[in-house]
């Protein structure tokens, strides 16, 4: 069983600015423990998204001015949160991309499980707006790229970033209105109250999911949250292909949240999603990375997380 890791320098190339919690450092020292510890499992540099993969989640007009937008110096603030610099449009383009590249090689067989290295992150994206340091939804980009391009019907998106992740929300609750015979699963478990709020109280439907951990939740809290609630929808659906939103920002040393995990749950629900795809996915499990903004919580975190998904 085959697992790849699909990053490239030029995400490093993306500038926010000093004291970014987004910072290149993050993918830096990723690849470090890459080099070092697995080493034995194929880097990959993605390709990048052609505009008809992207224009599966957003509208064009949004698409070409976001381009127009990217500086030719200094750096262009499109909220507080969200910057632009000379070279953010190809890691742009390569984060989006390397999910629709993981997917390929998944679908016909060379890679079963497959980890994206990436930034900028994607699950704060609408399909106009960019938002929260996220441009282009580069998990539901890989979701209805595989459903587009491979005919795969039924695909869960899992995402236990600490933060909701709205732009993902949106694009599905709106993609399984009009495509019932392709409707997503999507399960969101995050911090109550923390940013963003806006649809925390949409209903949940028979495809989508919002689940909340108060603040200062730990490790036991978390996993019985996914025990009671998360798997066993995600057995229940059935899906053929699982995307995961991996933010490991709920870590207990992580700056921008207040939940309290350790690496070794993120390497649980790995293991936990993983036994789900053996049994119903044939095994494919793709990972598109999100938040995690403490350095060193990031690292052990991803390690946790890759140790599984390269092992079970």
């Amino acid at each position: 069983m085959k697992t790849a890791i699909y990053t490239s320098r030029e995400f490093l190339k993306h500038d926010t600015g000093a004291g970014h919690p987004d910072s290149p450092e993050r993918l830096q020292v990723l690849h470090d423990l890459f080099e070092k510890e697995f080493a034995h499992l194929p880097v990959i540099a993605p390709r990048v998204a052609e505009l008809e993969d992207i224009a599966l989640a957003h509208d064009e007009d949004y698409i070409y001015a976001l381009q127009d937008k990217v500086p030719e110096g200094g750096l262009i603030a499109l909220d507080a949160d969200t910057v632009l610099s000379p070279q953010s449009w190809e890691a742009i383009v390569s984060a989006a991309g390397a999910g629709c590249h993981a997917v390929d090689d998944m679908m016909g067989g060379d890679v079963v499980r497959g980890f994206c290295a990436v930034r900028p992150a994607g699950h704060h994206a609408e399909k106009a707006k960019a938002m929260g340091f996220c441009f282009f939804a580069n998990a539901f980009i890989a979701a209805r790229y595989a459903q587009e391009n491979h005919g795969v019907k039924k695909i869960a998106i899992l995402d236990f970033d600490v933060h909701y992740g709205n732009g993902t929300d949106s694009l599905v609750r709106a993609h399984n209105l009009m495509h019932l015979d392709t409707a997503i699963f999507f399960a969101s478990t995050h911090q109550v109250d923390l940013w963003p709020n806006t649809g925390l109280s949409a209903d949940d439907t028979d495809h989508v999911k919002n689940l909340v951990l108060p603040a200062g939740a730990s490790s036991d809290a978390f996993r019985q949250l996914y025990r009671d609630e998360v798997l066993p929808a995600l057995a229940a659906y059935q899906p053929e292909l699982i995307i995961l939103s991996a933010g490991f920002d709920a870590h207990k040393d992580d700056p921008l949240a207040g939940l309290a995990l350790e690496s070794e749950d993120f390497g649980w629900i790995t293991r936990e999603i993983c036994l789900i795809a053996d049994k119903y996915s044939q095994g494919r499990v793709l990972s598109i990375l999100e938040g995690g903004y403490d350095i060193q919580a990031l690292k052990s975190s991803v390690a946790a997380h890759l140790r599984e998904l390269s092992a079970c």
